[in-house]
């Protein structure tokens, strides 16, 4: 008997673990932006390495394709148990409400720290710089928190498809035909299946570069059509999911298979956009994106299989920590760019090897982060606006528990 057979909770841990994971990553890819051997980010550092490139190559291919996949699981499991007005209710307090609070601060402390460093880089005083562009709908600067505006139109589409078939379907015919449908796409396969939209996407794309995988819509209130392939996919079928909960077990049995493909797939598919020093230029050649866009593509969703059939085996216990964890990532990925970068500007010319610095700024943004969800988030108004629940200070004692006078 599998884990997933074993443990069966109302909440879903290996799937809870593999979302905070994914948002958690989220600290390490950015910090390790700095140390790139080319630069790409706000805060480049002299001290640098081809290790850096490797590991965000890494955790940039499975991240965001595995949270939206367990979004749309949950979506579905939300709007089951609450109706379509809860689930509007609740998605607007917990996704657009945060989205609308902290986009401003996340951005003037953006600006501040590339300030701060334009003014180191320039001997103490701030350079004149070019006026920002104006903004537009394709200018918009969603910062990191694009996920959260994603989240917003992918649950608008959901409701939008689901409302005609729901009208249709009061036999349950088509319910009945979707669960089969969703039952034959699971298997060693589903990678591949999978693959195919996001690889025509990616070959159709004008700009794309290969390295970086699914190009991030943190620019622009609409994203861009790659991303949309990526997140739509993997969201729809997270939905179809929760409907057939059986097919975590196969999933999980699969772990092996998707573990070994992903990594031979995502090998190649680094080897293939550049290595570890890459040029960072668009493909141009249709002959030689082609066979990029199909590998890359599926690299993204076998790392995303493999990613999600792990949690289910080995992290589908309860486990305090991991619980708390998860609780906590979502106000860490909320504040954790500011402070990433904070950390980076403050060790950018200390004399320490690259990966000194890396483990400095993500052990300096964890801790900030854990103390100040401990302490601003968890037992306040904030833990229910946020995580849907308030942690009491001190729990009261079970009655049940209570010795007898």
């Amino acid at each position: 008997m599998s884990s997933s057979e074993i443990h069966q909770p109302d909440r879903l841990h290996g799937l809870d673990a593999l979302r905070a994971t994914a948002l958690l990553l989220g600290v390490v890819l950015h910090a390790s932006m700095a140390y790139f051997p080319v630069t790409i980010w706000i805060v480049p550092d002299t001290d640098n390495s081809p290790v850096a490139a490797v590991l965000f190559f890494a955790i940039h291919l499975f991240r965001m394709t595995s949270f939206f996949l367990i979004a749309g699981l949950f979506a579905h499991m939300m709007l089951h148990r609450r109706g379509a007005f809860g689930f509007i209710k609740d998605r607007l307090i917990r996704i657009a409400g945060p989205l609308a609070a902290f986009w401003t601060p996340a951005l003037a402390a953006i600006i501040a720290v590339l300030v701060w460093m334009a003014a180191i880089r320039n001997g103490g005083t701030i350079p004149d710089g070019p006026p920002p562009p104006p903004l537009t709908i394709a200018t918009f600067p969603l910062t990191h928190l694009w996920f959260l505006w994603v989240l917003l139109i992918l649950y608008a589409a959901m409701m939008i498809v689901r409302a005609p078939f729901a009208l249709m379907d009061r036999g349950g015919s088509w319910s009945r035909f979707v669960d089969r449908m969703t039952g034959a796409l699971i298997g060693p396969w589903t990678p591949a299946l999978l693959a195919a939209p996001l690889a025509l996407a990616f070959w159709l794309a004008p700009n794309w570069i290969p390295f970086f995988g699914i190009p991030t819509p943190d620019t622009g209130l609409v994203p861009n059509p790659v991303a949309l392939t990526a997140f739509g996919t993997a969201f729809g079928l997270g939905f179809l999911l929760d409907r057939r909960r059986d097919l975590l077990a196969r999933i999980e049995r699969l772990w092996p298979v998707f573990t070994v493909v992903a990594l031979g797939v995502g090998a190649a598919a680094l080897v293939m956009s550049g290595g570890p020093v890459p040029e960072l230029a668009p493909v141009t050649d249709p002959a030689s994106k082609a066979p990029l866009a199909a590998v890359m593509a599926l690299a993204v969703f076998a790392t995303t299989f493999a990613a999600l059939s792990l949690a289910l085996r080995f992290a589908s216990g309860r486990s305090a920590v991991r619980r708390y964890l998860a609780d906590a990532s979502y106000w860490i990925y909320i504040v954790h760019l500011p402070l990433v970068a904070v950390g980076q500007v403050l060790v950018v010319n200390a004399a320490w090897p690259w990966f000194a610095k890396l483990a400095v700024v993500i052990a300096g943004t964890m801790a900030i982060s854990l103390l100040s969800y401990e302490l601003l988030v968890r037992h306040t108004f904030m833990g229910r606006w946020l995580n849907g629940r308030r942690i009491p200070w001190r729990r009261r004692p079970d009655p049940a528990l209570a010795p007898a006078e």
